[in-house]
């Protein structure tokens, strides 16, 4: 007995170092493409460093600047605003909407729907960008001016009057493909026998829905609302190209675009703030590590990761 014990131990014990051997690329990458970064980002953040690369060493100075900054409550407010409201309607909200409807129409159509909505996804930003400010111009003409003179309603200067509404429409629409993607091959993977058992019980298209497969796709919900929170906090690319942040003085300005300003947009003028830009990206990094354990307690990831009961030798 003793003998099978200690196979059996050596056996665990190599069957980890495997694992772990092939876990070295991934924690590789982690170390050198996050921890790193995010060290070498927090020690410039207590620095005065500029466009010179020069090392002064200011302690706090950066941070206290940024408490006592007047604009620092809008853009943390404006953050939170863009980020939530674009999660709960178009990242989560309509990615579980297109997947629904999707599988329960006819295949060839729900799959040729979705391959029409990952176009954005795959179009260059600037591309697709500029479509959205040609489409929403101020012109009677424009796009969306031209649909709502049916509905009688006077031409809108989108991008001045409504700036918020274009800015969540625009990174919307692209990421509500990612979320798309996720849920449709987590329904489609729900075994058939669950499906058929509630029709045969009498279960409506609703309540197949409400009952069986959402029910079912409680993972994949809760990852894609933790990724794309993340994704979207640190995500500016398409503010900076149809808003900027304006119109006006920070008003679609969010805290990872006021990073890039003041780190980089001044740079032509020679008042780059690298070490400002390093405090504001920091504090960006804690806000999502503060996140990541709301919602790693909140859905109780950690059930995901519960070994199996049963091992197989």
């Amino acid at each position: 007995m003793s003998s099978n014990q200690g196979g059996n131990g050596w056996k665990k014990i190599f069957r980890r170092g495997y694992l772990y051997f092939f876990l070295l690329p991934s924690l590789a990458m982690i170390v050198f493409f996050f921890f790193i970064p995010a060290i070498l980002t927090f020690l410039i953040s207590l620095t005065d460093m500029s466009y010179t690369l020069e090392w002064h060493w200011i302690g706090l100075a950066n941070y206290v600047k940024m408490i006592q900054d007047p604009w620092t409550p809008l853009i943390f407010q404006n953050t939170m605003f863009y980020v939530f409201t674009t999660l709960g309607f178009f990242n989560v909200g309509t990615a579980l909407l297109i997947s629904i409807l999707t599988t329960h129409i006819e295949e060839r159509a729900g799959s040729a729907f979705r391959a029409i909505w990952l176009l954005p996804r795959i179009t260059p930003s600037t591309v697709y960008a500029l479509m959205w400010l040609w489409s929403t111009r101020g012109e009677q003409g424009a796009l969306f001016n031209w649909l709502l003179a049916f509905f009688g309603v006077p031409p809108v200067e989108w991008r001045l009057k409504l700036p918020w509404l274009l800015v969540i429409l625009v990174n919307g629409f692209v990421g509500a493909s990612f979320g798309m993607i996720i849920f449709t091959a987590a329904l489609k993977s729900i075994p058939v026998d669950f499906t058929r058992a509630a029709l045969v019980d009498g279960a409506s298209t609703f309540q197949l829905i409400r009952y069986v497969e959402l029910p079912l796709i409680k993972w994949p919900l809760m990852f894609v609302t933790a990724y794309q929170t993340l994704s979207l906090l640190t995500s500016f690319e398409y503010i900076l190209l149809v808003t900027d942040g304006g119109p006006g003085l920070y008003t679609t300005e969010v805290w990872a675009l006021y990073a890039y300003h003041m780190a980089f947009q001044v740079y032509g003028g020679g008042s780059a703030q690298y070490g400002y830009g390093a405090a504001l990206s920091a504090v960006l990094v804690a806000i999502g590590l503060v996140l990541s354990v709301i919602y790693w307690k909140v859905f109780r990831m950690e059930e995901m990761m519960v070994e199996p009961k049963i091992e197989v030798d």
